[in-house]
C-alpha cells in the first residue's frame, strides 16, 4: 500500500486495554515513519497518551455527553466532522465494538483494518480480521498489523512516563517522609471487577510482615477506592488512592515493587520497565496477563478462587522479586 500521510489509531477502554495497544502502536510508526498518528480513545483515557511517544495527536470522545439528550447530538456530530478533517487514510480499529467499526466508516479513509469479532461488523472495513481469542491482547493487535502486511520487527513496549508526573511523584514520597533509596512495595488492591481482587486483608498482611523487614509499603487505587481502603489507613500505611493517573505512574516508577491484580495499572508499571507481580484466577487463552511475562504471574491454585492463593505464597514471591533484577527477557 501507498505510505499514509495520517493515520488513526482506535482503541476506547480501559486504561490496560490501551497500554496494551503500545507494541501495536510502536510497530506502526516503524512502517511509517514520516505518518502523522492520532489515537482516538475516551476522554478520560486521554492523559494516558502523553507516554506514547510514537502519537503525534488524541481525540477522544465524551462518553457521558452522549448519553445526555441535549449533549448527543452535537458531540456526535462535532467528532464525526474533527474525524473528517484528519483526512485519514489508514484507520486501525484495536477495539471491533459496533461502535468504534461505526466511526472508523464515517472517518471516510480508503484503508481501514480491524479485529472482527461480532457478525456483521466486518463491513466497516477493507481489511478484517477474525478476532483470535486465544491470544493475549497485545499480540491480537500485532497480528492484525502482520495480516494487513505490516512487518512486525523486535517488540516495544515502552510507556514514556512525563516528567512533571514524576516530579509530582517525588514530591509525593517527600511529603510523606519517603526514601527513594529504600525499597518500596506498591500494592493495588482493587481492580475493575470484585471476583478479580485477592481479599483486602492478605494484602495489609503482606504489607505489615514487609514493613517489619524495612521495607516502605504504598497503598494505590482510584478514586473510588479511598473508602475501601480505610482499613490500610488506620494501619498508618500511606494511601494515595486518587491522585491522577500518570502520578500514579510515578509512584510506581518510584518503587522496586508493585503487586496487584489484573488491573491496568500493573500493565502500566511494566510498560515503565519496573518489577511487578500479578495475582489472579486462572489463565484462560486470551487473558491480559502481563505481556511477555508469564513468570510474573502467580495463578489461583484452585481456579478462579483468588483466596485460594495464601499469604505466604504471595510473601515469598514478593521475596523473590525483591531480591530479583528485571533481567534480559524484559521486552
Amino acid at each position: 500500500m501507498k505510505s499514509p500521510r495520517n493515520i488513526l489509531i482506535v482503541r476506547f477502554k480501559a486504561i490496560g486495554d490501551v497500554v496494551l495497544t503500545l507494541p501495536a502502536v510502536h510497530a506502526v510508526r516503524e512502517n511509517f515513519p514520516d505518518a502523522h498518528i492520532t489515537f482516538f480513545t475516551v476522554k478520560e483515557n486521554t492523559p494516558l497518551l502523553q507516554g506514547f511517544r510514537a502519537v503525534n495527536e488524541v481525540i477522544s470522545i465524551d462518553r457521558a455527553a452522549l448519553k445526555t439528550p441535549l449533549r448527543a447530538v452535537p458531540e456526535f456530530f462535532g467528532l464525526i466532522r474533527r474525524l473528517r478533517a484528519g483526512k485519514f487514510s489508514l484507520v486501525i480499529d484495536l477495539q471491533g465494538y459496533g461502535e468504534t467499526a461505526w466511526l472508523t466508516r464515517l472517518t471516510g479513509a480508503g484503508e481501514r483494518w480491524g479485529t472482527v469479532y461480532g457478525r456483521g461488523r466486518d463491513w466497516a472495513y477493507t481489511q478484517g480480521v477474525k478476532r483470535n481469542e486465544d491470544l493475549h491482547p497485545a499480540e491480537g493487535n500485532l497480528q492484525l498489523l502482520r495480516a494487513c502486511g505490516l512487518k512486525i520487527g523486535p517488540i516495544q513496549n515502552q510507556f514514556y512516563l512525563p516528567e512533571d508526573a514524576l516530579i509530582a511523584a517525588k514530591t509525593i514520597f517527600a511529603a510523606h517522609k519517603l526514601d527513594l533509596a529504600r525499597p518500596t512495595l506498591f500494592l493495588q488492591p482493587f481492580t475493575s471487577s470484585p471476583h478479580k481482587n485477592w481479599p483486602l486483608k492478605n494484602y495489609l498482611a503482606v504489607a505489615q510482615h514487609w514493613r517489619e523487614q524495612g521495607v516502605q509499603i504504598i497503598f494505590g487505587g482510584g478514586p473510588g477506592d479511598l473508602a475501601a481502603l480505610e482499613p490500610a489507613r488506620v494501619e498508618n500505611f500511606p494511601v494515595f488512592a486518587g491522585v491522577p493517573l500518570l502520578v500514579t505512574g510515578g509512584l510506581m516508577q518510584l518503587s522496586t515493587l508493585v503487586l496487584g491484580g489484573d488491573t491496568g495499572m500493573l500493565h502500566l508499571a511494566l510498560a515503565q520497565g519496573k518489577r511487578a507481580l500479578m495475582l489472579v484466577g486462572n489463565l484462560a487463552p486470551g487473558r491480559p496477563i502481563l505481556f511477555q511475562r508469564r513468570d510474573w504471574v502467580l495463578v489461583a491454585p484452585r481456579k478462579d478462587h483468588l483466596d485460594s492463593i495464601a499469604v505466604e505464597t504471595v510473601i515469598a514471591e514478593t521475596g523473590k522479586a525483591f531480591n530479583s533484577p528485571i533481567g534480559s527477557g524484559f521486552c
